[in-house]
């Protein structure tokens, strides 16, 4: 015999996680420059906190755009704090007070021991004004 509920619940699910995914895909409307950057870190060397700090960050931090964006991206400390707690309160961030001290710990460190050694490799971050040209330019 079929189960009708079970049905609709699945069909629910399974809408749900498209939806999820979907939005993922599309909730950074504009592309920066660094998105075309490296999307991933050798991280074999980093101590095991910050190895798995680092799997939180790619976790929660691709939900909403390109994981290269920040990998690619230089800021000094008070610039890494005010964008992770920026991002804590987006909408559906997922990303709690513990997850995003983790986060901001996992970047600052990032930018310390890797990003330091070579500055002129990475992007500085923009502005919000500097975003809103690019949206702009490319019609989002």
């Amino acid at each position: 015999m079929i189960n009708i509920n079970r049905i609709r619940v699945s069909f629910v699910l399974t809408l749900l996680g498209a939806c999820v995914l979907l939005r993922a895909q599309t909730a950074s409307k504009v592309q920066l420059p660094q998105d075309k950057g490296p999307n991933k870190i050798d991280i074999s060397a980093y101590p095991p906190e910050m190895q798995k700090a680092y799997r939180l960050f790619t976790d929660k931090c691709s939900k909403c755009h390109t994981i290269a964006r920040p990998i690619n991206t230089t800021m000094t400390r008070a610039e890494w704090e005010r964008y992770v707690k920026r991002m804590m309160h987006k909408p559906n961030s997922g990303i709690g007070e513990k997850q995003g001290k983790e986060i901001f710990e996992f970047v600052l460190y990032d930018e310390t021991n890797r990003k330091a050694r070579n500055p002129k490799a990475f992007f500085p971050a923009l502005s919000d004004e500097e975003i809103q040209k690019l949206q702009k330019q490319q019609g989002k």
